[in-house]
């Protein structure tokens, strides 16, 4: 019997212990339903443009923490995505001053364009998401909620 009680207690011990299961490797189904879910296009029935965002996490923070609509006036979006636009741009030009990772593209975004209140909502609150999250100064206002 006391031969019988270690043997016991290893194959309880064996029996208790499991191996970690490696990651799964993304795949390119997988990779692409990730970034499905994190992209975000802009556009409006108002007109032709389109913007797409492709930012993890910007479309769940846009849903669940971003003021809702109409809470700011059209004319007040323009005014802020008109500033959020020149510095952006500014900053895609310097990639040695700034990170070229973050600023990756222009955005061609014109005063005198009307794009309708949904582009001009979405593309402030992306300003806003992106400053808060990459901890970013596009302009003089300090990016709050």
């Amino acid at each position: 019997m006391k031969k019988f009680m270690p043997l016991f207690l290893l194959l309880i011990i064996i029996a208790s212990c499991k191996t970690i299961d490696s990651p799964k490797p993304i795949t390119n189904e997988r990779e692409e339903s990730l970034v499905a879910n994190d992209t975000v296009v802009i556009g409006s029935d108002e007109n032709t443009y389109e913007i797409i965002i492709i930012d993890p996490g910007f479309n769940a923070w846009l849903r669940g923490t971003a003021r809702p609509r109409q809470y700011y006036s059209q004319s007040f979006l323009e005014g802020r995505n008109e500033i959020y636009v020149a510095n952006w741009n500014i900053r895609v030009n310097q990639p040695q001053q700034f990170d070229p990772n973050l600023y990756q593209m222009q955005i061609d975004y014109s005063p005198h364009e009307d794009y309708g209140y949904e582009i001009n909502y979405k593309l402030y609150n992306y300003f806003i998401y992106f400053q808060l999250t990459y901890k970013q100064r596009l302009g003089p206002f300090v990016p709050r909620i």
